[in-house]
């Protein structure tokens, strides 16, 4: 009498469990985030830069998650004075708006004045589903204000 009562309720709690399972996928593709929110820190910098002379900028990305394939860029602009931007102390010089891998999320960038003039430069770091993170850097000479 036991196992006639037993019996189907087993079955029972199968066919149930098989039609959760069938019912909670809707089509059988997992779905991965490719990407995610990151922001750009800096360490203080000095507001102050004469000509000849160069500031380093440390930097680092925030990333909200991790995706192994992301990958990320800079570009910058120069909308006052004259300068140049490299990713390292002795690499080459960035061209204005060509965009250049970023091979780590901690990078330092070095800008050196050409110039006794104001100096601003915006700096965008993108990721390769085209996140956009900006950020505006100015300096000015001392020798000009006096």
């Amino acid at each position: 009498m036991k196992n006639t009562i037993v019996l189907p309720i087993k079955y029972a709690l199968y066919l149930c469990a098989l039609f959760l399972s069938l019912v909670s996928c809707d089509d059988g593709n997992l779905e991965i985030q490719q990407s995610y929110d990151f922001q750009l820190e800096t360490m203080p910098v000095p507001k102050s830069i004469a000509e000849g002379e160069t500031i380093e900028l440390r930097c680092k990305l925030i990333v909200a998650g991790n995706y192994n394939e992301a990958s990320y860029s800079i570009r910058y602009f120069q909308l006052d004075g004259k300068g140049s931007l490299r990713l390292g102390r002795d690499d080459v010089a960035f061209l204005p708006n060509d965009r250049y891998p970023l091979p780590d999320k901690e990078f330092r960038l070095y800008y050196t004045s050409e110039s006794a003039d104001q100096h601003t430069i915006d700096i965008y770091i993108e990721d390769n589903a085209g996140a956009v993170v900006m950020l505006t850097f100015s300096f000015t000479d001392e020798k000009v204000k006096e």
